[in-house]
């Protein structure tokens, strides 16, 4: 997973593949949002970003209440859909 979040781009490309074959696989809107939820959570406590889009995520996730942060993820998948 290292690779993909060296570049946005391709990060966005990676989380967009999973959003889709969450969907193919019927898991609902609700479901998918939890688990970007799970991996901001997983990334901000055991990945260093590796650029500036990164930083300001994690900068953003960082000072987020949970809800915030739901929505953070909610809006994450907005932006690959």
């Amino acid at each position: 997973m290292a690779s993909v979040l060296t570049n946005f781009e391709d990060w966005k490309k990676f989380l967009a593949e999973r959003v889709e074959k969450g969907k193919n696989l019927g898991l609902s809107e609700e479901t998918i949002s939890n688990m970007a939820y799970e991996i901001g959570s997983f990334l901000e406590e055991k990945v260093d970003p590796k650029n500036e889009q990164e930083r300001l995520l994690k900068d953003l996730w960082d000072v987020g209440d949970n809800e915030e942060r739901k929505t953070i993820a909610k809006l994450m998948i907005k932006l690959v859909d």
